[in-house]
Formats: C-alpha cells, sequence, structure tokens
C-alpha cells in the first residue's frame, strides 16, 4: 500500500489532469471572448484576402465534414464507438474542430489569432481528452486495445478493423451495434450548429469589416 505522503504515479496524474480541468473551465469562458475580440480587431485592422479566404476552405470544410460524420456514428457513454472515422483517428470531433479553427486563422492571415487558438485548444481540450480516455477505460475492456490499432489525433490512412462485437455495451441493442452513419445521430448530436457557425464567420469575413469601417469612420 502506498503512504498517503508518497502517491502512486497514477494518482499523480490524475491529480494533475483534475488540476488541469479545473483550470480548463476557468479560463474557457474568457478564453472564448478573448480570440473572438482578438479576431474582430484583426479583421478590422486588415481586409482579408479573397485568396487568403478560398484557401481556408481547404481546411474548414474538411473540418466541417469531419465533425459531420463523426456526430453521425459516436454514441456516447454508451458505445465504444470504433467504425467510420473513428477506425482512423480516436477523436475525429476534436481534429475536425482544429481544423476549422486553422481554417479561418488562414482567412485572417493572422499569427496573433493562430497563437491564442493553438493555446486554447492546448489549454482545453488536453485534459478533456485524458478525462474522457480515463472515462473510456474504465467503461469499456476494449478501450486499452483500441488504443492499440488507432491513433490518439493524427489519423493513420487505413480503417482499423475491430474485432466481432466490440464495443458494444452489454445487452445493447441493434441501433447500438450498427457500425453506419445515422442521420438521427447526427441531428441528435445538433453538429449542424457547426455548419451555422462556420457560414456565419464567413459573412462575419465578407461584411463585418464594411460594417465596423462605416461606424467608426461615418458614411462617405
Amino acid at each position: 500500500m502506498n503512504h498517503p505522503e508518497n502517491p502512486s504515479p497514477e494518482g499523480q496524474s490524475m491529480d494533475w489532469i483534475a488540476r488541469w480541468q479545473r483550470v480548463a473551465r476557468r479560463i474557457r469562458v474568457p478564453l472564448g471572448f478573448l480570440t473572438a475580440a482578438l479576431y474582430i480587431f484583426e479583421l478590422w485592422r486588415r481586409a482579408p484576402r479573397p485568396a487568403a479566404v478560398a484557401w481556408s476552405l481547404a481546411l474548414v470544410l474538411p473540418g466541417l465534414w469531419l465533425r459531420g460524420y463523426a456526430a453521425g456514428y459516436v454514441k456516447k457513454n454508451r458505445e465504444l464507438t470504433q467504425t467510420g472515422p473513428y477506425a482512423h483517428t480516436r477523436n475525429p470531433l476534436y481534429l475536425g474542430s482544429m481544423l476549422m479553427a486553422a481554417g479561418f486563422a488562414v482567412a485572417l492571415r493572422s499569427w496573433p489569432v493562430a497563437l491564442v487558438l493553438a493555446v486554447g485548444f492546448l489549454m482545453i481540450y488536453v485534459p478533456v481528452i485524458a478525462s474522457e480516455e480515463r472515462f473510456l477505460r474504465a467503461t469499456f475492456p476494449d478501450f486499452d486495445a483500441y488504443c492499440k490499432r488507432v491513433p490518439r489525433l493524427i489519423p493513420r490512412l487505413t480503417a482499423a478493423r475491430p474485432p466481432a462485437g466490440a464495443g458494444r455495451e452489454p445487452g445493447a441493442g441493434e441501433e447500438s451495434a450498427s457500425g453506419s452513419f445515422a442521420p438521427a445521430l447526427y441531428l441528435r448530436h445538433r453538429e449542424y450548429n457547426a455548419l451555422i457557425g462556420a457560414a456565419l464567420l464567413y459573412l462575419c469575413l465578407l461584411l463585418l469589416r464594411p460594417a465596423l469601417n462605416a461606424l467608426v469612420h461615418g458614411p462617405r
């Protein structure tokens, strides 16, 4: 038995994750406001170039597709999803969000926005992923085997083939056993909000700067 004053490495790791999660919860909203304010400032400071906005679509559209594709597979807390995009990466939703954020940073050609987004993802998603992995490892006996087949974030090129019946909760029904995209899951997870948000951001890229200039300098 470990002495209370000499905790095990596993216990120290859990304490570290818990502390980081508390910090992430506290800074999530302020960091979101900071990012939005910085984005508006950078947009007002210099107009986005059409070529940069077009190039951003090469990241934003795959990010949107990946998030929507993953949302149609994942059954949170009921099944260890190992099919679809989850056969390539364990965190396709987060990877999709990162692609989208990188795309909008490219659209502005702004290093400050890119830096704030990178720090934000590290501060928030790292503890979230660690917490989720701890839950999945405790809930699904085959999670460790899944981790050996599928990388945490950077996707493998070929789909990993899960063992027959892998990931199913004992006594689960046919919905849980299915390994194909389900539009009902996409709607249940409200993943269309990401599409709406991306469309609004592109509208801001096109229209917000002229509106800010009119507000500051008045009509000409």
